[in-house]
Order: structure tokens, then C-alpha cells, then sequence
């Protein structure tokens, strides 16, 4: 393996986080005895450009620094590679990292884990999901969630997280069911009516929040969380179980697992890994092992 790492930092990410984080973890990599090049692009195309030439230049390893976009980001220049993934996770979110097993918000632990498993040469290979030529690596939402994002992102005022929970109030007085087209594998079409769909490859999305609490990232399948239609106060009563999993045994609420999944819904725009992927109908599939990943010591969740 070359002593030459890539840095893919975000210097935006978790208020400043990105940026500050960065030094520390290039310090701890340089001391362990490794040559650290950093790759900040213009905007995210630019620096999805740089990290696939750094990938192709044969790079060592391509150390993503940020929240989960810049995982996601990172996600698409390795996939299908065998150069491998670190992340030192300093966004909002962290879901991927903590799927992985690794460190959130402590980028010089992070560092020196990273470094220890170059020395090592220690990867873990985990799956992830694609839709189209997109990687993803935690959740692919659609439905109730996906309209919260929608509206978000159209909103000007308020800034920052207090957008999303106005967008979130604003949705909930429009609550209505989705007519669903859900496809698992090589099945049938079924029809349903449904508040949200989520195809996990990992457990959790949106900083924590389990969705897919079952879901593993080495046993080759999706784990599709179906939110049926429900009302508003049963919605509001759910929400909050969302954050320890235990949401999955209320009866509104289905876990089905596939290879592949198809959704297919009117007016829907799909998110995976909290960046829109395009509108409905999207079929995703599960790719084992697409990724190597610098771990902290993942292990499978129990069913």
C-alpha cells in the first residue's frame, strides 16, 4: 500500500467543524508516518472530480472529513474500487460512521484508528445500495420524510435546523397516505397506501434517527421499512420511538427484505443518504462488499 493518503475535507460541515477537524487528523496521519494530501473542491462536482483522480492515481486510501455528505460524496469516487474509505466524522449526522463503528466527532481518535488500520492493512468490506449510478451507504427515503427535505429546501427563512421542523409542521397538516407500487426483487407489484417507504442499507439516517433498525451492512439485503397510512397523532406518537428503533413493532409499521426494491409513487422525490437522488419510481439494488471501509470494529447487529 502507498504511504500517500488523500484528505477529502468539507470545510463547511457541522458549522466549521470540517475545516477545524481536518488539521488535527492530517497532523496524527503524518506523524504515523504517512504522506497526507488534501482535496477541497470549488463546490461538491468539483471535488467529486478531484477525489475520483485521486482514486485513479492510486491513492491509498481516500479519508473523507464532514457529516454524511461528504461520506456520500467520498462513497462515489471508491465504490467498486479497492482503494478504501475513512471517515472522520464531523457533520450533523454520522450516520454511516456510526454504522462502521466508528468514532463521531473526534478526529484525532479517528485519525490514529485510521492509521493503525492502513499499518495494518485492516478493511472491513461492508455493502451499499445503488440507485442508478448513485452509492449509497444508510437510508434511501421516500414519502413523508422526503416531502419534509422538499420543503425544506425550498424554504428561505428560517435558517438552519429550525427550517426543517417548520417544513416537518407544514407537512403534517397536508398528511395524506401515498398510493404506493413496491417492488421486492423479482416479485409481483403490490399496491399500498403508505405515510413514507425507507430502503435501508444501514440502520439510520437524519443523525440517529433508526428507521431501519434491523438493517446490516454485510448480509446482502435491504431492509424496507413501510410506514402504512396512519393519522396525525399516530404519526406524532411513532416519531419519537424512531430514535431507539422501537418504532418497528407498531402495528402501522412493515420491515420486508429484498435484493432490490422498486418504488414507484406520484410527486415523490427519493433522498439517499440525505441528498435528493430524483424523482419516483427508482429501483435500488444491494451490491455486497462494494465498499472497504477503515473500521473501528463494525459488527452486525442482531436481528
Amino acid at each position: 500500500m502507498t504511504s500517500e493518503i488523500t484528505l477529502f475535507v468539507n470545510p463547511t460541515a457541522g458549522r466549521g467543524r470540517g475545516a477545524r477537524a481536518a488539521q488535527p487528523a492530517a497532523r496524527v496521519l503524518r506523524d504515523a508516518g504517512f504522506a497526507v494530501r488534501t482535496v477541497v473542491g470549488r463546490d461538491a462536482p468539483d471535488a467529486l472530480t478531484r477525489a475520483r483522480e485521486a482514486v485513479r492515481g492510486g491513492t491509498g486510501a481516500l479519508v473523507a472529513v464532514g457529516g454524511d455528505g461528504m461520506a456520500s460524496l467520498a462513497l462515489q469516487a471508491v465504490a467498486g474500487t479497492e482503494v478504501p474509505l475513512g471517515v472522520v466524522a464531523v457533520g450533523t449526522g454520522n450516520d454511516f460512521a456510526r454504522a462502521t463503528g466508528l468514532p463521531v466527532r473526534a478526529p484525532v481518535r479517528a485519525g490514529r484508528l485510521i492509521a493503525d488500520a492502513l499499518k495494518a492493512g485492516s478493511t472491513r468490506a461492508v455493502d451499499l445500495g445503488r440507485t442508478g449510478d448513485r452509492w449509497f451507504g444508510s437510508v434511501l427515503a421516500s414519502g413523508f420524510d422526503s416531502r419534509v427535505n422538499d420543503r425544506g429546501n425550498r424554504m428561505r427563512w428560517p435558517t438552519g435546523r429550525l427550517r426543517y421542523d417548520v417544513a416537518m409542521l407544514a407537512e403534517l397538516a397536508a398528511l395524506r397516505p401515498i398510493p404506493y407500487l413496491l417492488t421486492l426483487d423479482d416479485g409481483e407489484p403490490r399496491e399500498l397506501a403508505a405515510t413514507l417507504v425507507a430502503v435501508g442499507n444501514g440502520p439510520s439516517y437524519g443523525g440517529g434517527m433508526r428507521m431501519c433498525a434491523g438493517a446490516r451492512l454485510d448480509d446482502g439485503l435491504f431492509d424496507i421499512t413501510v410506514v402504512g397510512e396512519c393519522s396525525r397523532s399516530t404519526l406524532l406518537r411513532v416519531f419519537p420511538r424512531v430514535y431507539k428503533g422501537t418504532h418497528l413493532s407498531h402495528p402501522v409499521v412493515t420491515v420486508h427484505r429484498a435484493r432490490k426494491v422498486t418504488l414507484q409513487a406520484e410527486g415523490l422525490t427519493g433522498y439517499a443518504d440525505g441528498e435528493p437522488v430524483g424523482p419516483l419510481p427508482l429501483t435500488a439494488e444491494t451490491v455486497p462488499g462494494a465498499v472497504r471501509v477503515l473500521t473501528g470494529g463494525y459488527r452486525p447487529l442482531p436481528r
